[in-house]
């Protein structure tokens, strides 16, 4: 007798006037809103203003969505997003008849992401001659919230899943197939939570580290370690992947490791 956790969870909630309500769009959506109300009361003790804040969650999340959506497309899908490049960005899909359907966001990639928000924050602060650096710290702290919200919404699609295996907790993603699987959604996010926590002990304790470039690479090196050795529990997300050595996540997962590293290094070696 196993032990295997069956899923099959419906990923629908509700549907109102037609507008299917799922678990995803709620867990992404508050694992945003959660990391936006800590950081607003750490960026008002650096003296952000009402307006700077404001903008700044608009570049956040206009960054994050664009970044990680173009990041799928283009990394994991090119050619086919490229031959339907409506579809980019327009939760719809090109049906074989000629029309279209509503489907949603399906295909967001963190590395993309994390580079959208990068850039979205590097113009805030050309924009608004705030410290890069204080701003990409600050946010870096709560990322990884927002991060392990994501990858339980992950699961209550039963998507990005584990290879096969035969361990107690593995579980049994019925939507996909009947072979008990890692719950690689589940090792990811518990990965981000625990990432999460260290900032925040870290924070408390040396506030005197933001500004140098601490918890921005510590954050992007603590999150892209994990996504690397964990791949190698995931399946291969596309076809093309079969034939790499490393997946497509492990080879963009390296760069943000090294660069990461380099700047926690570095805020060690600068006296604040």
């Amino acid at each position: 007798m196993n032990l295997f956790i069956h899923w099959n969870i419906d990923p629908e909630i509700v549907k109102i006037f037609g507008i299917s309500v799922r678990y995803y769009g709620i867990l992404f959506v508050g694992g945003i809103l959660l990391a936006l109300l800590m950081l607003e009361k750490m960026a008002k003790l650096q003296g952000f203003t009402s307006k700077e804040w404001d903008k700044l969650t608009l570049y956040g999340l206009l960054g994050i969505v664009l970044g990680a959506r173009l990041g799928h497309c283009l990394f994991y899908e090119p050619g086919y997003f490229l031959a339907h490049p409506v579809e980019i960005l327009l939760p719809i899909q090109h049906l074989p008849d000629g029309g279209y359907h509503f489907t949603g966001f399906q295909g967001l990639a963190s590395h993309g992401g994390a580079l959208g928000l990068i850039i979205a924050l590097a113009l805030f602060t050309y924009q608004t001659k705030r410290s890069l650096w204080v701003t990409l710290d600050l946010v870096a702290v709560v990322t990884p919230i927002s991060a392990f919200f994501i990858r339980m919404a992950n699961l209550m699609n039963s998507e990005i899943i584990g290879k096969p295996t035969d361990v107690p907790w593995a579980f049994v993603f019925e939507k996909v197939d009947m072979l008990p699987r890692h719950p690689s959604q589940l090792y990811e996010g518990l990965s981000y939570l625990f990432i999460f926590i260290v900032n925040m002990v870290l924070y408390r304790k040396f506030k005197n580290r933001v500004g140098t470039g601490f918890f921005f690479g510590l954050t992007i090196a603590l999150i892209f370690i994990a996504r690397f050795f964990i791949e190698f529990l995931k399946e291969r997300q596309v076809a093309f992947e079969e034939s790499m050595t490393m997946d497509m996540g492990q080879w963009l997962s390296i760069p943000f490791v090294l660069i990461g590293a380099y700047l926690v290094w570095r805020s060690l070696k600068t006296k604040k």
